[in-house]
């Protein structure tokens, strides 16, 4: 079969595009997320379902953790078209204990909303939360995002180029981000069976890859993904490192062996991480 993307056939491609084949059955760490984040809501006070748009998918629940503090906003993955906000603050209590709030972001899937409609919808929450998140504590000065798989493409799209006037927010909104096993360059997945429920054409997919609307104003990034991850996904956070370094700005990209791409966001929610203890770090800096 002939190459159809750097030097994959599709049937190779299709696989290295496939999360789901490296664990088997994904349903073991979407439990972890629900239980996780049911513990979070009954551990901690937090605000439920806070709208930020028209839609009645566009909100999301905000933990705060004193006044002054910090924020993280975190984008569920899913492949832009499964999970949701509910399964999504399995971290906030690590955070809270550091006097970090939490936001946990819902959006439409697909194919209820385009790519650019999804896009578009986590940016209003992003600008919702610099305008509104001083009234639960959070100082909107130090807002940080994260994000797994689609959500790290997602959260990619936050410290993209060119949104912000019509957002009516500062280009320096972000001052750092955890993007784990994100999608930077989404050329391959228009052109692998992804792209059955993702839609995108050429046009759209480079309009949405945030390695191709790297900023002008950027900030620090950590960038990490599992021991067990297909090559692609390991290339795609390489590559988008390198990329962002290429810029004058700061990114540290690394593995994490004992993890694979459906239970590396768990890290978040263990203080002794590795990962963790370098987001606390970055946070600090600020």
């Amino acid at each position: 079969m002939s190459a159809i993307y750097r030097a994959f056939d599709q049937a190779t491609l299709d696989h290295q595009y496939n999360a789901q084949a490296t664990v088997g059955d994904i349903s073991p760490f979407i439990e972890m997320y629900t239980e996780g984040s049911a513990a979070a809501r009954a551990r901690l006070p937090f605000e439920e379902a806070l709208s930020f748009g028209a839609s009645s998918e566009e909100t999301l629940d905000l933990f705060p953790a004193g006044d002054g503090a910090p924020l993280l906003v975190f984008i569920h993955g899913g492949y832009w078209r499964a999970l949701s906000k509910n399964e999504s603050s399995f971290m906030a209590p690590c955070m809270e204990t550091r006097g970090i709030a939490t936001a946990a972001v819902n959006y439409t899937l697909r194919p209820h909303a385009t790519l650019d409609g999804i896009v578009a919808e986590v940016r209003r929450a992003l600008a919702w939360l610099y305008q509104n998140s001083a009234a639960y504590g959070c100082d909107p000065e130090r807002i940080f995002v994260a994000g797994s798989s689609a959500g790290g493409h997602l959260a990619g799209m936050l410290v993209s180029r060119g949104w912000h006037d019509a957002f009516g927010v500062p280009e320096k909104i972000v001052k750092g981000g955890v993007l784990l096993s994100g999608l930077f360059d989404l050329e391959p997945i228009q052109l692998c069976y992804a792209n059955e429920w993702v839609g995108l054409d050429e046009t759209s997919a480079r309009r949405n890859s945030p390695l191709a609307n790297l900023p002008s104003v950027g900030c620090p990034l950590i960038l990490s993904y599992g021991g067990s991850e297909t090559n692609e996904f390991k290339r795609q956070s390489d590559d988008y490192a390198a990329a962002w370094r290429a810029a004058g700005f700061e990114a540290d990209c690394f593995e994490i062996a004992h993890r694979n791409h459906f239970d590396i966001p768990l890290e978040l929610a263990d203080p002794a991480s590795v990962l963790t203890e370098k987001l606390f770090e970055l946070i600090a800096a600020v």
